[in-house]
């Protein structure tokens, strides 16, 4: 009688936790992920990291700091003999739009010549290469040093507005931006639509996948009857609120500055193969003109 109430006492209760195949599912584990990112954000290299890294919380983001395993010989090989790929997409892109002049003359106040490089080199102001170079703030060389930026033209055309992309890492972008922001007058939000979090649904999902391919069986509808799960797209970065503003227009001098961060990834390819690897993996596309 005794081993009877035991084992009654000891019986667990029937786990109402779905099965791992129903864990995996797309739509579960995507909302998973956006959850775990509710505070750092993480780029899109992070499971590949999580897997082989020791991962840290930086600036917002989820990085990978070291290497579970003794891989230094390896990546030191490869930098001096193939080729090695470093993912800085949590480098934040800080794009300008406007006139060549405008931008050049309000430019030339956060930068000295004194220094090296500036905005208006002529290799870098044709968009063939890249240029670096430290940020002051305005009319106050060569005191309030703001950080160093690299930065990229993109190449002329026809019209007199100019594209530049200034990236700044993120424990510099809120001093930065707000630097540009008072140098150029760009007080006032530029108007277009603040892209809120998508979500989507299951139902939503088997309407559209009915709706693009008739031809193919549904997914089967969960046994449990469980509340369904809102999928949310993850908007914005981790030096950045999704829901503040992201653009900012001059109506002066018609600036306009917007924040690219985690909307341009970047690269970094080190090693005497580097160029190798992307001729064979860049394809250049046909043109057609109509």
């Amino acid at each position: 009688k005794k081993q009877a109430e035991k084992a009654v006492h000891q019986k667990k209760e029937q786990s109402k936790t779905k099965c791992r195949k129903a864990r995996r599912r797309h739509i579960n584990l995507v909302a998973e992920f956006n959850h775990r990112q509710r505070k750092n954000i993480w780029l899109e290299t992070h499971i590949w990291h999580a897997k082989r890294f020791h991962m840290v919380k930086k600036w917002g983001y989820c990085l990978g700091n070291s290497p579970t395993e003794k891989s230094y010989r390896a990546c030191y090989r490869a930098m001096t003999k193939h080729c090695l790929l470093q993912d800085l997409s949590y480098y934040c892109c800080l794009e300008l739009t406007g006139k060549e002049n405008e931008l050049l003359k309000q430019l030339g106040r956060i930068c000295s010549i004194d220094t090296g490089l500036t905005f208006q080199e002529a290799c870098c102001l044709s968009g063939r290469f890249e240029g670096s170079l430290n940020l002051y703030r305005a009319d106050r060389y060569p005191e309030d040093m703001l950080g160093p930026v690299t930065f990229i033209w993109r190449p002329r055309d026809q019209s007199e507005h100019r594209q530049l992309w200034i990236w700044v890492h993120p424990a510099l972008k809120q001093d930065i931006l707000k630097e540009l922001k008072a140098v150029f007058q760009c007080s006032e939000p530029e108007e277009i639509c603040i892209t809120e979090p998508v979500t989507t649904s299951v139902q939503e999902e088997k309407q559209m996948e009915v709706v693009m391919s008739p031809g193919k069986k549904r997914k089967k509808e969960d046994k449990e009857g469980e509340k369904v799960v809102p999928v949310k797209k993850i908007i914005g970065d981790g030096t950045r609120d999704p829901f503040q503003s992201y653009s900012w227009i001059s109506q002066t001098t018609g600036i306009a500055i917007r924040d690219k961060s985690m909307e341009i990834l970047r690269y970094r390819l080190i090693g005497p193969l580097s160029h190798s690897v992307l001729t064979e993996t860049l394809k250049a596309a046909s043109v057609q003109t109509v």
